[in-house]
């Protein structure tokens, strides 16, 4: 098996130390090349041959936005991971980064002055994402068949699943993580402007980029995008993001729904975690829920997606061909917890369509009528 090729591009003679020097240490890693701006990253790409490519946001001559546009005339595919700050300003490059065709991204500690910190951030959340975006491409065996499945539920734990009916939706609930900013950005101006149900989101992401991410899939969709905020109250058409670093849950309000937001322990190292809001939207949903389970490294979504079952809910889980990483709604899928497994492209359609059972209103997706021209 041979290793990832790595090729890491930043400014800072601390930070590529820092990163050259943790990545080396894995034994299914190695380091291509570095480079200390866009211009050189450009010119070693053809000469190193990478896999993968992590890329700093801000940097003189050519930053990350320009080397990644200029990349992306030659190298579709070649995945990229933006390694950028957390500040407002960061997000908004990265976000821009991940319209433009970054894979995905990583959050630079606050103080990169504290080499531990700092080694720790790459060791938790670099190294396991290099690992993911790559497992296809250097032929490394991390599929589904090779990770350990869940814990199963002992069989007293379980409650009697619900007899599947035709129940009509009230809710859209959508956990994702990798790959999840492009992926929701397709989806959800796909949905109209009538959409008849509220939707909760949660979207692995730090504070400051949840906020971000809301504000310009409202710009772009239909319905109304918001970051999520205590005793708002879920209407349809609106949808609500979880902020970043709490965890977001629904709570019965007299005849309303309201949101609540809260600071418990992370859970599968998430916070936001969908388990923790598809708990919740299962709770008080019951078999009138409707989960979907889209692109993402790790487990997260898998036993909220197991209530939502147990309640007599519906799952939807995304193709293993359309995701970036095929993690999240992989265990879903193979569990046999999803009533339809589906390339992204044809989820606003199913989605749309399980929403119409029970209600006159025609909610057909947003772009179906530019399809319908003679």
């Amino acid at each position: 098996m041979r290793k990832i090729r790595i090729l890491v591009v930043d400014d800072s003679v601390v930070v590529r130390r820092m990163v050259t020097s943790v990545l080396s240490e894995d034994p299914l890693l190695e380091i291509a090349g570095v480079a200390a701006n866009g211009r050189i990253a450009l010119s070693k790409v053809p000469q190193v041959n990478p896999d993968i490519i992590i890329l700093d946001v801000e940097m003189p001559e050519l930053n990350g936005l320009e080397t990644l546009a200029e990349l992306r005339k030659t190298y579709m595919l070649l995945p990229v991971i933006m390694y950028s700050t957390l500040t407002t300003r960061g997000a908004e490059a990265t976000l821009d980064a991940l319209t433009l065709g970054a894979t995905d991204y990583v959050t630079k500690p606050s103080n990169v002055g504290n080499a531990a910190q700092g080694m720790e951030c790459i060791r938790t959340e670099l190294i396991p994402k290099i690992k993911a975006i790559c497992s296809r491409t250097a032929g490394l065996e991390l599929s589904l068949a090779n990770m350990p499945p869940p814990r199963a539920k002992q069989a007293q734990e379980r409650k009697a699943p619900v007899s599947p009916r035709a129940d009509r939706v009230d809710i859209l609930a959508i956990g994702v993580s990798t790959g999840g900013p492009n992926a929701l950005a397709e989806l959800l101006p796909a949905l109209p402007e009538n959409f008849p149900v509220p939707i909760v989101i949660v979207q692995h992401m730090p504070p400051i980029f949840t906020r971000l991410l809301a504000e310009r899939l409202s710009a772009q969709s239909q319905v109304r995008v918001d970051e999520g905020a205590p005793a708002r109250t879920l209407e349809p058409a609106e949808a609500w993001v979880a902020p970043g670093d709490y965890h977001m849950v629904v709570a019965r309000d007299g005849p309303s729904v309201r949101l609540h937001t809260y600071q418990g322990p992370p859970e599968n190292s998430c916070r936001p975690a969908v388990d923790v809001l598809f708990r919740s939207v299962a709770e008080i949903y019951q078999s009138h829920a409707l989960a979907v389970v889209m692109t993402g490294m790790g487990q997260d979504g898998f036993r909220g997606s197991e209530r939502i079952k147990d309640a007599g809910g519906q799952v939807l889980a995304q193709d293993e061909a359309t995701s970036v990483v095929w993690g999240m709604p992989g265990f879903v899928a193979n569990a046999g917890l999803a009533d339809k497994v589906l390339p992204l492209v044809e989820l606003a359609p199913e989605i749309c369509r399980r929403v119409r059972v029970g209600r006159e209103v025609s909610v057909a997706p947003a772009l179906a009528s530019n399809s319908i021209k003679n």
